[in-house]
């Protein structure tokens, strides 16, 4: 495979994107999300007009109750296309780009497909599964440029197989009722690694159930491991991982001194991210721009308590730029053994073109197209922080992919996922961990 290197990016022109972990919903017209849509007959066939002929078209995704902007773009594209009928497959986020694999291996009958992260998309691709897109581009006169580069850094042997529509990076979300109440200045735009540290120790406080904790760190690896590659030089594909050491003993020194929460209890009791911000617990909180729009709904629906709340750039190493930080990547496809290929083609452009950009940010998600017209919708939904601090965060200089594309890279990420894992609940010590990744991933890419 032809591998793309990674760079940085501005967020009005560029930002590379992941994906948001919690429930899954039901298919609205189906039964259990965790399976294939059961066979809907229609008359469409793979050349008929998308804009004419009846059509069903069914779409695999995760997270249907949790994610805001899935129904207005199904409602948006219906309006222009009321001949059609989008049924979707929610296969729930665990799990998620492997369950796709599997519905897909076993002949699902999905037309338009969620890609979530890099090492399936990269799985997919091997398998066969998905519809080059370079000669639908052309016929369609899209053009590239706009999604930032993001395209570049997905192509297979010069071949694209999904075009990203939603555009996410890494943002710390803090509680200012928190910080008024212990006295303590908001966090700044510009925090190093240094400075995050001592502001999360001046906001650990209390014990028991009313202890608040300075930060927090998901039981994600790219939680941790990727405060590693902000300064450019290591990237989590290259075979050797001793450039983490330092980020591993800091986080686990905050760990130990009960600044941030254990992560094996983290762990073992599925704690979700959402829900030590919405009740109180933790003043800082490491996370990807989607979450905005779910803080937003929310706060609005009473289920998260942390109402006073604001957003400022990721913290940086010594040297490196404020504004300097971590995205992820979510795409559209099309199966390439989809009945109704010309239909699912036709929604999948509106999903990742413009007017799919528009709808995405009206619900507060950064879509994979950004102007000021999109940037302005987002800080001016209702909910969004007023505070110019939270407004700036949502300017980066430079970002870095969680997971650069690799023709290796799910095989890269299980070992990676292990080796945090043991390091995390002391399995095993930094040292150690660090060794099993080398030698473990050096074999691999020998292979």
């Amino acid at each position: 495979m032809k591998l793309k290197r990674f760079y940085g990016m501005t967020l009005a022109t560029i930002l590379s994107l992941s994906a948001l972990a919690g429930c899954s919903g039901n298919n609205n017209n189906e039964g259990s999300a965790a399976t294939a849509a059961p066979e809907t007959s229609n008359s469409a066939s793979a050349s008929a007009d998308p804009k004419q002929e009846p059509v069903t078209l069914k779409w695999a995704l995760w997270d249907w109750e949790a994610t805001a902007y899935y129904q207005p773009l199904i409602d948006a594209y219906k309006a222009e296309h009321p001949n059609v009928t989008i049924d979707y497959v929610d296969l729930g986020s665990t799990d998620y780009m492997t369950m796709l694999s599997t519905q897909l291996s076993g002949g699902a009958d999905l037309d338009v497909l969620t890609i979530k992260d890099i090492p399936g998309y990269s799985n997919l691709v091997k398998q066969n599964h998905l519809e080059p897109l370079k000669g639908f581009m052309g016929d369609q006169n899209i053009d590239p440029s706009v999604y930032g580069g993001t395209v570049e850094q997905i192509e297979v042997n010069d071949e694209v197989y999904a075009l990203p529509f939603r555009s996410d990076f890494w943002i710390v979300y803090y509680n200012k009722d928190l910080f008024d109440k212990a006295g303590v200045e908001y966090p700044s735009n510009d925090m190093t690694f240094d400075q995050y540290d001592e502001l999360a120790r001046k906001m650990t406080s209390g014990s028991g159930a009313e202890k608040v904790y300075g930060a927090h760190y998901h039981t994600w690896r790219s939680a941790v491991q990727l405060f590693g590659i902000l300064d450019g030089k290591n990237n989590v594909v290259g075979g050797n991982y001793d450039f983490l050491k330092p980020t591993y003993e800091r986080i686990l020194k905050e760990q130990e001194d009960g600044i941030v929460m254990d992560y094996a209890t983290l762990k073992t009791s599925s704690t979700h991210y959402s829900g030590v911000f919405y009740n109180n617990s933790v003043a800082m909180m490491n996370m990807g721009s989607w979450f905005i729009a779910t803080q937003i709904e929310k706060v609005k629906s009473g289920e998260s308590q942390s109402t006073n709340w604001g957003i400022v750039k990721y913290p940086h190493p010594d040297g490196v730029e404020a504004g300097t930080t971590l995205g992820t990547i979510t795409s559209l496809a099309v199966n390439q053994k989809s009945k109704n290929k010309e239909a699912a083609l036709d929604f999948m452009n509106f999903v990742t073109g413009e007017k799919g950009a528009k709808v995405i940010a009206s619900t507060g998600t950064i879509p994979a197209i950004k102007n000021d017209e999109v940037i302005n919708s987002i800080t001016s939904i209702d909910g969004f922080p007023t505070d110019e601090n939270s407004k700036a965060a949502l300017t980066t200089v430079q970002t870095y992919l969680e997971m650069p594309m690799h023709e290796k890279s799910a095989d890269i990420e299980v070992i990676l996922n292990e080796a945090h894992d043991n390091i995390m609940t002391k399995n095993a010590s930094i040292d150690e961990g660090l060794k099993d990744m080398n030698t473990r991933v050096q074999q691999l890419l020998n292979n």
